[in-house]
């Protein structure tokens, strides 16, 4: 049984343990979790899944509006077992991408008009959990938007991620005019190509802070940060987090 609803939590630190998975994605805001002794932030752009019987202590941090998913698995079809099962085997923090983001703000919008409506919660969290499956778990697809070919973007700003790339270089690979393509992308990616740009920066920063010992003055500089300062600024500002704990949060 999947059921969507909304809540704040406040400052104070609490501690659970219940025996049904839990999903905890931010409307608004951030908090902190720390589930199975493995620490992180959930924000616009992080979630975190909560294992049945996990313990967990949590803490929102100023104003925030939380959507959380429970998930019962009692009455669950093989298939939706199998979702869970592989989704909830860990505590995890996924990164979220403009286009789930655009459906958590859907889904919030509709549960804040009709959030009595049971079956209504129901649907919206099976909608979300499928699309966290897919995003962790989906076979990788070469990305055609409309006449944009992301794939072919996204391998062109990983190759040159260490330097500045202008939207101008990136509408020449995409065979547009700079004003075309800067319309084109946003209207089909949800974000601006500075926004985009931004966000693969952060992406790869964190990824190598999680899985690589580079010093952070290396890493700011294969990921086209202008100095560790910027890196850690962008960090903070964007994801919620400093470098430091990014790094601690496996």
């Amino acid at each position: 049984m999947f059921n969507a609803r909304l809540m704040r939590l406040d400052d104070q630190a609490h501690e659970h343990t219940h025996d049904h998975h839990q999903v905890v994605l931010s409307l608004a805001g951030r908090a902190e979790f720390e589930v199975n002794g493995r620490g992180g932030e959930v924000c616009r752009m992080r979630a975190c899944l909560v294992p049945g019987d996990a313990d967990h202590q949590f803490a929102g941090m100023g104003d925030n509006r939380m959507l959380i998913i429970d998930l019962d698995e009692e009455g669950a079809s093989s298939t939706d077992l199998q979702v869970l099962t592989r989704l909830f085997e860990m505590p995890r923090y996924p990164q979220l991408d403009a286009d789930f983001q655009n459906l958590l703000s859907y889904a919030g919008a509709e549960l804040q008009r009709y959030g009595t409506d049971p079956f209504l919660g129901r649907a919206l969290g099976g909608v979300l959990l499928r699309a966290l499956h897919l995003r962790l778990f989906g076979e990788p697809q070469e990305r055609v938007v409309g006449m944009l070919n992301v794939e072919r973007l996204d391998q062109f700003i990983i190759n040159n991620l260490a330097r500045r790339i202008s939207v101008a270089e990136l509408a020449q690979v995409a065979c547009l005019s700079p004003s075309h393509f800067h319309a084109q992308f946003k209207d089909s990616v949800g974000l601006t190509p500075h926004q985009y740009l931004l966000k693969t920066r952060l992406d790869r920063a964190a990824r190598l802070l999680r899985e690589s010992g580079l010093p952070l003055i290396r890493i700011a500089e294969e990921c086209g940060f202008s100095s560790q300062s910027a890196l850690t600024t962008a960090m903070r500002r964007y994801l919620g987090l400093t470098p430091k704990r990014v790094r601690g949060a496996d």
